[in-house]
């Protein structure tokens, strides 16, 4: 999406990405999950039903533990005797040790492993993990959709936007650097939000579902756990900081990257014309130097951060272990309350460690967002009006009216910077009004002007004296036919290219009006004619037959006003020749601008206005102008 006409700001370098506010960007990305809150909530739900019953798991195999160690133990006493008699005995005989772990055990003498026992608890286990595993996986699903309907509905709020832009906006930035905010940083955002909110969400879960399950086990094993938590916190923080701004650098370098690929391959004729290439690979090289060290730091950073967690959470899985075993020991707890509590160890160390983890997508998710934020509250155009250009139509299509008066008219791109100075004139209907002057001088704003890319500073401009200011751009657009000197036509047949100044509009419309246009003949000889295939740019044709194409579009669309921008500068000499016996017919009641530097397709013109530096030098016809010997005869000497 660039501006169809002059950019006097293009090439500009993209702006400083403003300062970083990660927590407030995160939270606006949630906030767009919210218009799709009941399978949100479903999703949550789902979440913790999955992981309340997963957490049991590790409780009901540490209970087939005890099962088991107790019939191992049991078997190995006499029979008869009491679980107090057993610990008497064994303090009898001076095996103190023996009798605490006895005191922590439920044991029968002389009774084995009871198997039926240990199955129906293995099964029961199976059947809870099943059940969890059913229920992640629903979790999972639904998550997707949310996803993908919040990214369809950010996409489509993106492409919006685009369009109620002003051409300003285009203007000042480069066309890569735009093009790798709608796509590599919408892209990234979607991953971000596919890969973080599921494991955010059931880490999150299952941290706190695991430390209720540890509370009912040991108050005391929990805090040693829990106590490295603030410090996995303090490490993962300090990286996360110091990596935030890199992952900024990395994605504003990607789009200064794209934005130099696209242009190097949009004009790769040129480069290679002009014998560039070794120029153009330097700068390529020095700007994939730039993503290479700002994607080696942030990655670098964040990489750190799942080590330095694991590494602090192992310091709480020893503690545990040697406190544990201790208690084992000396029957404070049982062999399967610790084996149940160290896997919950892993659980709750797991989870920390994979939401350090993800501070690598995060954080680069987090950046592509916030530069989609920055386009979508980016400065619109002025609101428009809902007012309609007054209908004048003479029953065949073609407007009658087309007065055009610019009245005191001052406009510039930057502020204090005129570009257009105490402009005044008028365009009578259906007179053809040609624009020459040096580059710079004003002529294709003058356009911009009309068509409302811009809006003036001060002063008006009247469309059969109606102030188009208060109108629709649609509506003023749409008496409008525009001829550009960079043609463009789109991936897809002669036929719908043509169509595109109408799509409403007949078969035999469509052909009329590539007859006027003088190309029909060379359509009819395409292999396909009409519905031959163009590539995207219409490659596979010249440019002459390009630049006929999209006058056969004008044609077609019937605008009140017509503007020509150098609509013959890429056509050949005989080309030229029928495009000017098209346009003088298509001009016949119409009132058209011509911008051109070749003053030979002028000539005819009903008045040239002769621009300089933002004003009007000189205005006539082109034998006043020539019997003036002004700056229009000096033009013409050249």
């Amino acid at each position: 999406m660039t501006g169809p006409l002059a950019r006097p700001l293009r090439g500009a370098e993209p702006p400083e990405v403003r300062s970083r506010d990660f927590k407030g960007s995160a939270v606006r990305l949630l906030k767009r999950l919210l218009p799709h809150r009941s399978l949100t909530v479903a999703v949550m739900l789902l979440g913790v039903g999955g992981i309340a019953i997963g957490v049991v798991g590790p409780r009901i195999l540490g209970h087939a533990t005890d099962l088991l160690f107790n019939g191992v133990i049991g078997r190995q006493l006499p029979a008869g005797l009491t679980k107090a008699q057993a610990i008497d005995a064994a303090r009898a005989r001076g095996d103190d040790s023996f009798a605490d772990l006895l005191s922590g055990m439920d044991v029968v003498p002389g009774q084995g492993v009871d198997f039926g026992a240990v199955a129906r608890t293995l099964a029961l286990a199976l059947a809870l993990y099943l059940v969890a595993a059913l229920l992640v996986w629903l979790q999972a699903r639904i998550l997707n959709v949310v996803v993908q309907r919040t990214m369809v509905a950010l996409r489509a709020d993106v492409e919006n936007k685009v369009h109620r832009l002003p051409l300003q906006y285009f203007d000042s930035r480069r066309r890569g650097e735009v093009l790798s905010r709608l796509t590599n940083d919408v892209d990234n955002v979607q991953t971000s939000l596919s890969m973080s909110i599921t494991q955010l969400l059931t880490s999150v879960l299952t941290v706190f579902a695991v430390a209720v399950m540890m509370l009912t086990i040991s108050p005391l094993l929990t805090l040693l756990t829990v106590v490295t938590v603030p410090l996995s916190l303090w490490v993962t923080r300090s990286i996360a900081r110091r990596s935030r701004k890199l992952f900024v650098a990395q994605w504003r370098n990607t789009g200064r990257l794209n934005a130099h690929i696209e242009e190097t391959y949009s004009g790769f004729t040129v480069v290679k014309t002009f014998g560039h290439r070794a120029q153009a690979e330097k700068q390529f090289s020095e700007l994939n130097d730039d993503v290479y060290r700002s994607s080696f730091g942030a990655q670098f950073l964040s990489g750190l951060v799942s080590p330095a967690t694991i590494f602090v959470g192992n310091l709480s899985y020893v503690a545990v272990a040697v406190v544990g075993g201790l208690q084992v020991a000396t029957g404070q707890i049982t062999l399967g309350s610790i084996q149940a509590f160290i896997q919950y160890v892993r659980q709750f160390n797991q989870p920390l460690t994979q939401i350090a983890g993800m501070y690598n997508t995060l954080q680069s998710g987090i950046a592509s967002a916030e530069r989609v934020f920055d386009l979508l509250d980016a400065d619109e155009e002025p609101v428009d009006s809902s007012e309609t250009m007054p209908a004048v139509d003479d029953g065949r299509g073609v407007g009658l009216g087309g007065r055009v008066e610019f009245d005191h008219v001052w406009f510039g791109y930057l502020p204090d910077t005129p570009v257009i100075e105490d402009l005044s004139l008028v365009a009578e209907p259906g007179t053809t009004v040609a624009i020459v002057g040096p580059t710079g001088a004003g002529k294709t704003t003058l356009v911009n002007l009309l068509m409302r890319f811009y809006d003036v500073d001060s002063g008006r401009i009247l469309l059969d004296g109606v102030d188009i200011s208060s109108v629709s751009r649609a509506s003023l657009r749409s008496r409008i036919g525009m001829v550009l000197q960079d043609t463009w036509l789109f991936a897809g047949t002669v036929y719908d290219n043509i169509a595109y100044g109408r799509p409403e509009a007949t078969e035999e419309e469509v052909v009329e009006a590539a007859a006027a246009a003088y190309v029909d003949r060379f359509i009819h000889t395409l292999p396909d004619g009409y519905h031959t295939l163009l590539n995207d740019g219409g490659t596979n044709i010249s440019a002459g037959e390009k630049q006929l194409i999209t006058i056969a579009r004008a044609v077609l669309a019937r605008p009140q006003l017509l503007i020509l921008d150098e609509a013959t500068s890429s056509v050949d000499t005989r080309t030229e020749v029928l495009i000017q016996h098209a346009m003088s017919r298509l001009r016949r009641d119409r009132t058209s601008f011509i911008i051109a530097h070749r003053l030979s397709t002028i000539r005819d013109a009903d008045m040239i206005l002769v621009m300089e530096a933002g004003r009007i030098v000189e205005r006539g016809s082109h034998a006043e102008l020539i019997a003036r010997r002004g700056e229009y005869w000096t033009m013409t000497q050249a």
